[in-house]
């Protein structure tokens, strides 16, 4: 799950992260008077939404216009892009063509920026181990920095035993070229930020970029926070900190059914139960010269109900020109997917091609209630020939 990045800045202030002072906006109005309390003579104006590069992005409306944060140096100023931004649809890298409709924005006190730095927390899969990074080059996307000038990233591992030490900070704050009273801001600011990471279970903290000011304070001058969405049970204030509005309403609908949903661009839809067999079917498909619509793990314990559900969902995206059911049914039988697929197919009147493959507990039970079923359903004996029937299909049916 993602937060706003004023949310982010809230929840980091709380564990002593540094980070200037700010507000959140729903309408210009409420924006000036956000700055007034702030005081000036300096203010950012910042679009929020589920997405990054929102400086450099560009509006909808405006194509040549400015981006989604300004700096601003009066009440009247901060108030008219305030305007300009809310309620109008925000293009960056991120998000797509199609864009982001911006909703709120934050009002923030404007900074003497000496140096950009770049920091992040996230778990390392090769490791086990939350890994801090750092980078001398902040304000860049950290996947550039990686591509371009790898030896400028600085990876810390944090035994979970231990948690982070003063050598882990030292390290990183002598690798950014800090200094004096920065090397112990920087040693609070990392331990802090640490602190947030483990407590409330994030998948990802983003401080970029991370600035050095002229005075030698360490701000965070934006954030971003993802969190694990197994472990919101335990953080009930930070799920409702959700902006529903930011998500696909597709995956939104999925998670109320148990299902892992994740929307691509393709046009085949897949319905798999297992998330290793979804991946391995996502790329049969590609080999042969097709091109997935989402992903879909249905589970191991599905009901009939749940499978009726995966299916309309799938069928809710329109570019959606076939569909794959690639089952192998261990704890999952065969026979409720069947079911779950006829049901579903009558109730939205399927109008496209449909491909299924089912393999393990009650098969013959299931594709018996598939051929009695009098829908048009493609039968497929292995995973490549489902792959290659549901590829033709499409291909014949265009």
């Amino acid at each position: 799950m993602n937060i706003h990045e004023y949310q982010a800045k809230g929840l980091l202030k709380k564990y002593g992260v540094a980070v200037p002072r700010g507000g959140v906006a729903y309408t210009p109005q409420e924006a000036e008077t956000v700055a007034r309390e702030l005081g000036g003579p300096v203010w950012v104006v910042k679009s929020q939404i589920h997405a990054g590069g929102r400086g450099a992005g560009r509006f909808k409306d405006n194509p040549e216009g400015k981006g989604g944060v300004r700096v601003v140096k009066s009440i009247e100023e901060v108030g008219k892009n305030a305007g300009e931004m809310l309620g109008h649809v925000l293009v960056t890298k991120q998000t797509g063509a199609e864009g982001r409709e911006v909703k709120r924005i934050y009002v923030e006190e404007g900074a003497d920026i000496k140096r950009e730095l770049y920091l992040g927390l996230l778990i390392d899969r090769a490791t086990g181990r939350v890994t801090i990074m750092a980078s001398t080059e902040g304000g860049m996307e950290i996947e550039e920095v990686a591509h371009n000038t790898p030896e400028k990233i600085i990876k810390v591992a944090v035994d979970p035993a231990t948690g982070v030490q003063g050598f882990h900070t030292r390290k990183i704050a002598f690798a950014l070229g800090l200094e004096g009273k920065q090397v112990g801001a920087a040693a609070k600011f990392i331990t802090a930020a640490y602190q947030a990471f483990i407590d409330l279970d994030c998948a990802i903290v983003e401080i970029n970029p991370l600035i050095v000011t002229g005075a030698g304070d360490i701000l965070a001058l934006d954030a971003k926070m993802s969190f694990d969405d197994n472990a919101l049970f335990r953080h009930k204030d930070v799920e409702e900190l959700r902006d529903e509005a930011e998500e696909d309403p597709a995956e939104i609908e999925a998670a109320k059914h148990s299902l892992n949903y994740v929307k691509l661009d393709g046009n085949i839809g897949c319905m798999v139960n297992g998330a290793g067999l979804a991946m391995a079917t996502m790329d049969i498909i590609k080999l042969y010269g097709g091109e997935p619509a989402n992903f879909l793990d249905v589970g191991g314990g599905a009901t009939k109900e749940r499978v009726t559900a995966a299916f309309k969902l799938i069928l809710s995206d329109p570019n959606v020109e076939g569909i794959l059911v690639n089952i192998f049914g261990g704890i999952m039988r065969c026979d409720v997917i069947a079911e779950g697929v006829v049901a579903a197919a009558r109730e939205v009147h399927l109008h496209v091609p449909l491909v299924v493959r089912l393999e393990g507990t009650n098969v013959e039970l299931g594709k018996k209630i598939l051929s009695e079923s009098g829908l048009p359903i493609l039968s497929a004996d292995n995973l490549a020939d489902a792959a290659d029937k549901v590829v033709k299909a499409v291909k014949e049916a265009a």
